[in-house]
């Protein structure tokens, strides 16, 4: 209860309220989608603002990534947006494939920036190299939803030859790696294969520490090299659903614990915080509604939040 003896608004209601005073109409829209019971089509137009004519996606539709030019991250963000509301085929998805062949390395595999970003702002951590290497970051995470929703097309055979390759040999990581390695892994068709390789994963997160089980600590435990401080990595990072391979890593205790500390990071004003570097004004306007409808569904999926 408040104060003044007012029931306090719900998580999801105060969710709401955030939603419409600071988002972009994309994370409007698939808010309205996934807990108003808002329509597919809504998302779908408002992605179609950031779609080039190569395929691609564009126009800071992952926030730390300004200007219009396609790129491999942006791609990645749309099709997980496609995903969640099951428009992840068709010919958009063939514009899609042609559009990631033409900016693959000589691997077949993606890169993380293309040099055509080049002259636009960025996050300082995100250097653009003229010749870039293939990135699991980016790969992983565009195979895997590929796969997930049965597209099949050329480029995907060697792009998931690499991600089997790249994820297999693991050895030192860090939790964007480990994150972008489970998206291919939940989509990969070799169930069997990719079960033994989160178990893998899994042993490799704990055994280097690569997820705070004590949320009480976020304050004082490090992070990884190169994070910013505060830049920790929970149970519910790896485990967005009751149904995802990293389930297994986690114990009942220590996944309720995590989804325990989740809820209470909600701030007053309705949204969920950003943890990264802030290197400019709107990639934290833009990226508070993103990280909040995130974390609603990954509550929702809990059972930890319910439409209302």
């Amino acid at each position: 209860m408040a104060e003044n003896g007012a029931p306090q608004p719900t998580s999801l209601a105060r969710a709401e309220r955030f939603i419409w005073l600071t988002a972009r109409v994309l994370e409007q829209r698939r808010f309205a989608y996934h807990f108003l019971g808002g329509s597919a089509d809504g998302v779908d137009a408002a992605l179609a603002a950031y779609a080039n004519p190569d395929g691609g996606y564009g126009y800071a539709l992952e926030p730390d990534l300004r200007g219009p030019v396609s790129q491999p991250l942006h791609t990645a963000h749309a099709l997980h947006v496609l995903d969640l509301i099951g428009r992840c085929g068709g010919q958009r998805a063939e514009r899609i494939c042609r559009y990631l062949t033409g900016v693959s390395t000589l691997e077949g595999a993606l890169p993380a920036l293309h040099p055509s970003l080049r002259g636009y702002p960025a996050a300082p951590w995100m250097p653009v190299p003229d010749d870039p290497p293939s990135d699991l970051l980016a790969t992983g995470p565009v195979v895997g939803l590929l796969h997930r929703n049965e597209v099949w097309h050329a480029w995907l055979f060697r792009a998931t030859d690499y991600c089997w390759q790249a994820v297999e040999s693991l050895e030192k990581t860090h939790p964007y790696e480990v994150q972008a390695a489970l998206a291919f892994l939940e989509g990969a068709p070799d169930r069997s294969r990719a079960e033994a390789a989160a178990q893998r994963l899994g042993t490799m997160v704990r055994e280097q520490q690569l997820v705070l089980l004590d949320p009480g600590r976020a304050a004082v435990a490090p992070v990884p090299d190169g994070y910013a401080p505060g830049e920790h990595h929970f149970a519910y990072d790896y485990a967005a659903t009751p149904g995802s391979l990293a389930r297994r890593w986690f114990t009942d205790e220590e996944t309720d614990r995590a989804l325990d500390h989740l809820a209470a990071l909600q701030r007053e004003d309705g949204g969920w915080p950003v943890n990264w570097r802030v290197w400019a004004p709107g990639t934290a306007l833009e990226g508070r509604p993103v990280v909040t409808v995130k974390a609603l569904l990954t509550l929702r999926a809990y059972g930890r939040v319910t439409a209302r």
